[in-house]
């Protein structure tokens, strides 16, 4: 007896195939189970060998899936005409078999986990990269759309929705407000205590005031207020518009007659074009008064000196800083609702979108601000 492409043993239960080499026959021990699924399917290949008749006396347990994967590895024409003439095999797994058979015919292709092959990894980044390509497609069509509606609803004040606005700037912008000024103001006591730390050993302690109010004026308020509500805000308006779409509500506006976009993208991306900037600005605000209470509980440095070196900083970095907030905002707010709606049929493609607009959010703040710091650089500001 010798064995063809079997699996390797777990358990005197795992499931292998033997091929007698003489009568070209067909041996199946062990369980052929769900249990033992994924170990199957990996180590076992396709019989190269002609089978003229299946023997099934060892075979200990059989359920769907071990018959599943039996179709997949002898096709369900040849399992098909085996089974009828196969030893050990009971009346109601001949049926089991059939039946897997019957429902897999013409559907049974390769094996669940092919072999890997030298070409995989290079496939999967390209697809990785074509993928990428076209969500930033989408993010631009969409980013374009929004624009238009929003040109087209100027000059006709009579559909704008003021009041589906101010509830956004309440949900997106007020309630934010906490959270935003905790924050920050925890981050400035950390960046002052840092700066402290280092500046002693040259005798500099003094410039850590100067160290808190331009990293939290040029860079650390606006994108700390931006990846909360990257966090905060992009998540919910996907989660909103999300199960909109999985109970057909969109649907319902569109049958009326109205548009998605005017009605449900454009309150959010005004609301976050006008909260954004008044955040970040709060942000500042608390990151420096974090900077302060180290400064004076710590650095012996008291609270009117501290507020006169922030006030000889020039008031161009703080307005650098805040020219970056309606950038974050409109990206922010656009692959929010964008994700929303890609959402389709059930409950996990929310989540799964929702998830997908926090990381792609953060990821697009994070790369604009980078981009923002090179550009400040090259012109000199």
């Amino acid at each position: 007896m010798t064995s063809a492409n079997c699996a390797k043993y777990i358990g005197h239960m795992t499931p292998t195939l033997t091929i007698d080499s003489g009568s070209s026959r067909l041996q199946l021990q062990g369980d052929w189970t769900l249990q033992h699924y994924t170990h199957v399917a990996h180590h076992t290949r396709p019989p190269t060998q002609t089978i003229s008749a299946l023997d099934a006396t060892a075979l200990t347990a059989l359920d769907t899936a071990g018959a599943a994967l039996l179709v997949r590895l002898l096709g369900a024409e040849r399992l098909s005409a085996l089974i009828p003439a196969a030893t050990g095999l009971s009346a109601e797994r001949q049926a089991l078999l059939l039946a897997v058979a019957t429902a897999m015919t013409g559907r049974e292709g390769d094996l669940v986990c092919p072999r890997w092959r030298r070409g995989d990894g290079l496939e999967k980044l390209g697809k990785q990269v074509l993928s990428g390509w076209q969500q930033l497609m989408q993010f631009f069509n969409f980013l374009g759309l929004t624009l238009l509606t929003l040109v087209r609803l100027l000059p006709q004040p009579w559909r704008w929705r003021p009041t589906a606005l101010v509830a956004q700037m309440h949900q997106t912008g007020l309630n934010a407000v906490p959270i935003i000024f905790l924050l920050n103001f925890l981050v400035g006591c950390v960046v002052a205590f840092l700066g402290a730390t280092v500046l002693a050993n040259f005798g500099a302690t003094i410039y850590t005031v100067d160290l808190v109010g331009y990293a939290f004026m040029r860079e650390l308020g606006g994108l700390l207020a931006a990846i909360l509500l990257a966090g905060r805000t992009a998540s919910a308006f996907t989660a909103q518009i999300g199960s909109m779409k999985v109970n057909e509500e969109l649907d319902a506006l569109s049958v009326q007659g109205l548009s998605p976009i005017e009605l449900l993208v454009v309150p959010r991306v005004l609301a976050l074009l006008v909260m954004l900037p008044i955040l970040t600005f709060i942000a500042i605000i608390a990151g420096m008064l974090g900077g302060a209470m180290v400064a004076v509980l710590t650095l012996d440095i008291s609270f009117a000196r501290f507020l006169g070196i922030v006030q000889e900083i020039p008031l161009r970095h703080i307005l650098l800083g805040l020219a970056k907030a309606p950038f974050f905002a409109l990206v922010i707010a656009l692959i929010g609702c964008l994700e929303g709606f890609k959402v389709h049929g059930s409950a996990q493609s929310v989540g799964e979108h929702t998830t997908s607009a926090v990381v792609q959010s953060i990821f697009a703040v994070i790369l604009l601000d980078a981009v923002a710091a090179l550009f400040y650089m090259e012109m000199g500001w």
